[in-house]
């Protein structure tokens, strides 16, 4: 991948000469430069949150949980005491495996400032102390039916109206929950609830700038004060416990090992409203393992983790038509990568510019041989379905990377950087209806949200990168249920 320091040519000192530089094979970049150029990237990427914009973050989120607390309340559908996965960075960014081919285009700077994904609950199987077995027999790889049978007569009762039906020779009916009608009564039932919250609105609530159903997805973009924050909503399966399709994956040994115990890694799971490239898109969920990402997440280094920010930045633009790959392969392959290589090697802090130039090889090995195993089902395929003429075309696109990193990453940053003036022009002429500043009523009815945006500021501070799970009972969305991995703040 790089060229080693030369040795010296002779010992003696009148004979020596310099050491080359570290170079890349490949494209002769120099890894000192590549190196600078992503820490250049992160430094503009990474955002810093003052006090202010921690409460305009934590009005966003209260102002979506409470949203959701009258949406269950419409037709109780939704869990009485549900329990929310909020996760940094938007579908888009490939935070979940869902295809990425219906969403809409937003661009952070011109449409949005921040991005989440909140994977909401419709139904909760969360009793079970063993394997979970999902009825496959219908689905590709990953994916599965889910049967209300597995649920009460309440439940069926409720949710009838969101599912497929399949009448059996024996007279029995069998109502499959449909990925597609649940995110229908979804949206109808967000769009419902924002059109009854902005008939009366309140001082400081955030300003509902676009609702738009994107496939499964249904993604809401707040202004509130001087900030744009995207929300991404999945609605989704909860469950406790591992799969048993995923059962041997924990049999083999991974770079998680003595770092994370095996509980945390295996506490849940989800299906998420996607289909196979083959399936029947009213009946299959596919599976997701976000939860266990999460914890993986903490154990991999912060170079590498810069190395994937700054390649996935390149990928998404270079490889966005037509749209075969997402950031979600990129994550996987990393994922390998640390099962694959030595920790003592992925810990080093200088190495980012290796990594960057590994993933970028892995990707196009991955293209070439049209395969991209699943971390957790290693025998899914993610690129199967993929033409030939589709993964040569990519793969000759990140042939082109691959000959100059540097001018991508130089193309990468200028991007970022145009993403945060358009952020900090549209904050100066203050185009995002504001609320109002902790400072600026004075008095003593501000210090709770003072209080308030300083904890939430020291949470981001005090947990960089970590994703942010949120407990909240729709009954009560007067009070803050962080939780970063099991500690509720």
């Amino acid at each position: 991948m790089a060229a080693p320091l030369a040795s010296k040519a002779g010992s003696a000192g009148t004979n020596s000469k310099p050491p080359f530089p570290e170079l890349d094979f490949r494209s002769g970049a120099r890894v000192e430069e590549l190196n600078k150029l992503i820490q250049e990237f992160t430094k503009h990427d990474q955002r810093e949150y003052d006090d202010q914009r921690a409460l305009e973050i934590h009005t966003a989120k209260d102002f979506i949980f409470s949203m959701l607390g009258m949406v269950q309340k419409l037709d109780q559908k939704l869990p009485v005491a549900n329990e929310y996965l909020l996760l940094s960075g938007g579908v888009r960014e490939g935070v979940v495996d869902i295809d990425l081919d219906e969403l809409n285009v937003y661009a952070r700077g011109t449409d949005y400032d921040m991005d989440f994904t909140l994977l909401v609950p419709a139904l909760k199987l969360h009793d079970r102390n063993q394997p979970v077995t999902l009825d496959m027999r219908h689905s590709a790889l990953c994916h599965s039916w889910l049967s209300l049978r597995l649920f009460d007569e309440g439940t069926i009762s409720k949710w009838k109206d969101c599912c497929t039906i399949v009448d059996h020779i024996n007279g029995a009916t069998n109502y499959f929950f449909s990925p597609t009608k649940v995110a229908d009564w979804f949206y109808d039932s967000i769009s419902i609830v924002l059109s009854e919250i902005q008939k009366k609105p309140q001082r400081g609530m955030p300003k509902v700038e676009k609702v738009e159903k994107n496939g499964t997805i249904i993604s809401i973009i707040l202004g509130v004060g001087s900030s744009r924050m995207l929300y991404d909503i999945v609605p989704v399966v909860s469950f406790k416990g591992w799969p048993a399709v995923a059962q041997s994956w924990l049999m083999e040994n991974h770079f998680w090992d003595g770092k994370i115990t095996e509980e945390e890694v295996i506490s849940g799971f989800y299906l998420v409203p996607a289909c196979s490239y083959k399936g029947k898109k009213d009946n299959e969920w596919r599976l997701s393992f976000a939860r266990s990402e999460v914890q993986l997440k903490k154990c991999i280094s912060s170079s590498l983790m810069q190395a994937y920010q700054a390649c996935k930045a390149i990928i998404i633009k270079l490889l966005s038509r037509p749209k075969a790959i997402s950031p979600y392969h990129l994550r996987s392959m990393m994922l390998w990568a640390c099962d694959r290589l030595p920790a003592n090697y992925l810990a080093q802090e200088d190495y980012a510019a290796h990594f960057l130039l590994g993933l970028i090889d892995d990707l196009q090995h991955c293209l070439v041989n049209k395969m991209c195993p699943n971390y957790f089902i290693p025998q899914c395929n993610m690129l199967e379905h993929l033409s030939e003429e589709t993964v040569m075309l990519h793969a000759r696109k990140l042939s082109s990377v691959r000959s100059d990193p540097a001018e991508h990453l130089r193309t990468a940053i200028e991007h970022v950087k145009a993403a945060n003036r358009l952020t900090l022009e549209l904050q100066r002429r203050g185009s995002t209806t504001s609320i109002p500043s902790p400072q600026s009523d004075g008095g003593d009815a501000n210090q709770p949200d003072d209080r308030l945006a300083k904890k939430l500021q020291q949470l981001v501070t005090e947990n960089p990168g970590k994703s942010i799970s949120v407990f909240i009972n729709p009954d009560d969305v007067t009070r803050p249920h962080f939780r970063i991995d099991d500690k509720f703040f």
